[in-house]
């Protein structure tokens, strides 16, 4: 952890660090971070694996949805967000306030618990899919690995039985290193980086599907515009719905890394005053265009993988899955480019799945950090104290990744677990959000009408949405044993 993250509490708001909120939307613009970390977060499993599957699976049907979740939700991140730099408190502190049971900290923080645990077997599985694309880049690592440990025949053997294993430890340490040594800027920068290639590669990808085999037709685009919901593929859909665009676990995030920004810093203590209502709404604006920028970004990403999933896997009958899955995938840039595009395919998988992983490490750990202090478990004296835990657990959650992608044999499962983790956390913190958009926000802060119509909309979707994938994901991830005959 750098001096950055020491040197200051990010949830302490003294009054030297006040600022006024930027004048114009270019130097807005200039401080916008929170949401970019946001969607390099986002853009990871569920786009490449399930939303792309979803593509083969379906073919176009399913756009429409996949344009309204990742809008929708934008509406609850901002709110949650409104209420963080206005209160200066992250997501479990706020939610700590919540009325309801209590065990030490408020029932939803141990619920965040049990889904955070839910979605590092996710991980876990990232870091094995990582693991494959990478194997199958550079096969020779692996055969150099295991001849290498010829003289531990258990562990040759392992090697060469899951090559992927290799890749999957050197990723998992990368992770430590890049999240231990850095604070927010450097996650800012890093991830700012890998998020513009990733994006501009497959967005590029997609649109010269027309000069190939696989064209993405106008036609094909108002049947994905239709509004239609085939009922064999209502399940798969939404699971879509609850994975692509904001997930729970970003709206957990989010608070933390505006926190981090500084935006609730630069407004000040909650003192009622019209100098503060002034700086409250600038620095919120900032918010706002954060967040729609992000969405932009991750909604381009998140279609375009669609459209290659569609336009190239789905006529062909290819659905990733299983130990082929990263192979099968690949094929969506081998079929209209050429065997050339393969190993390219497969670093820039690698580079989605990795940020996501190692951004999903890092806001774990500081939301762990404030869960062992409001269960009364550890304590934060300083600024200092809960850097150590912070750092603590950039060591632990990849190792905790590591561990169940070594247990675990397919990572599509493992991500299907996180998945349902998450869809089932949704309307939770979506409810929290209403509570705190008309019990806890300042009366001078309230959003337009507009806006929370659209925040109803998005809470609404979210508990239909809910209440009929996570029971239909449970029953199809871990599906009843066969029944002898008598």
């Amino acid at each position: 952890m750098s001096d950055e993250v020491i040197s200051y509490d990010p949830y302490a708001l003294p009054p030297e660090e006040i600022q006024e909120p930027p004048a114009t939307a270019w130097a807005a613009l200039r401080k916008i971070g929170p949401g970019i970390i946001l969607a390099g977060t986002i853009v990871g499993s569920g786009e490449l694996i399930l939303t792309t599957t979803l593509g083969a699976q379906h073919g176009f049907v399913f756009l429409w949805l996949i344009l309204f979740s990742c809008v929708i939700k934008v509406f609850v991140q901002i709110e949650i967000g409104r209420y963080a730099i206005s209160s200066g408190r992250p997501t479990l502190g706020a939610i700590n306030e919540l009325p309801g049971p209590r065990f030490g900290a408020h029932w939803m923080v141990w619920w965040w618990f049990f889904m955070m645990i839910c979605t590092v077997v996710q991980l876990g599985g990232m870091a094995g899919t990582v693991g494959q694309a990478l194997n199958l880049a550079f096969p020779g690592v692996s055969k150099g690995t295991a001849a290498a440990f010829s003289g531990l025949p258990s562990l040759a053997q392992m090697v060469k039985d899951r090559p992927e294993v290799p890749w999957a430890v050197a990723t998992c340490l990368i992770t430590m290193a890049l999240i231990y040594g850095g604070g927010y800027k450097r996650i800012e920068w890093l991830t700012t980086m890998i998020v513009v290639s990733v994006t501009l590669i497959t967005v590029s990808a997609a649109a010269a599907l027309g000069w190939t085999d696989f064209p993405v037709r106008g036609s094909d685009l108002l049947t994905g515009l239709e509004f239609q919901v085939p009922s064999h593929g209502l399940a798969a859909a939404f699971a879509v719905f609850g994975v692509t665009g904001v997930g729970a676990t970003e709206l957990f995030y989010y608070p933390y890394w505006c926190l981090e920004k500084g935006y609730a810093r630069y407004v000040g203590r909650a003192d009622g005053s019209e100098a503060w209502e002034r700086r409250a709404k600038g620095w919120i604006r900032v918010m706002h265009l954060d967040a729609w920028v992000s969405m932009v970004v991750f909604t381009v990403s998140t279609v375009a993988f669609y459209l290659m999933g569609a336009a190239v896997l789905h006529p062909q009958r290819l659905v990733p899955k299983g130990q082929e899955l990263i192979d099968t995938l690949s094929k969506m840039y081998v079929g209209p480019f050429g065997e050339w595009t393969r190993i390219l395919f497969l670093i820039g998988a690698g580079m989605v799945l990795f940020k996501t992983l190692y951004l999903a490490c890092a806001a774990n750990s500081r939301l762990t950090a404030d869960f062992l202090v409001l269960a009364g478990m550890a304590q934060a004296k300083s600024a200092d104290h809960r850097a150590q835990l912070i750092r603590r657990f950039c060591l632990f959650f990849p190792t905790l990744a590591l561990v169940f992608f070594l247990i675990g044999k397919d990572p599509k499962l493992m991500v299907t677990i996180g998945g349902v983790a998450q869809a089932a956390t949704l309307p939770m913190i979506a409810g929290a959000t209403l509570y705190f958009r008309y019990r806890k926000v300042h009366s001078a802060l309230v959003p337009w009408r507009i806006t929370d119509a659209m925040l109803w909309l998005a809470v609404v979707s979210i508990f239909i949405v809910a209440a009929y994938a996570v029971p239909t994901q449970i029953i199809n991830a871990f599906p009843a044993p066969p029944v002898a005959k008598p």
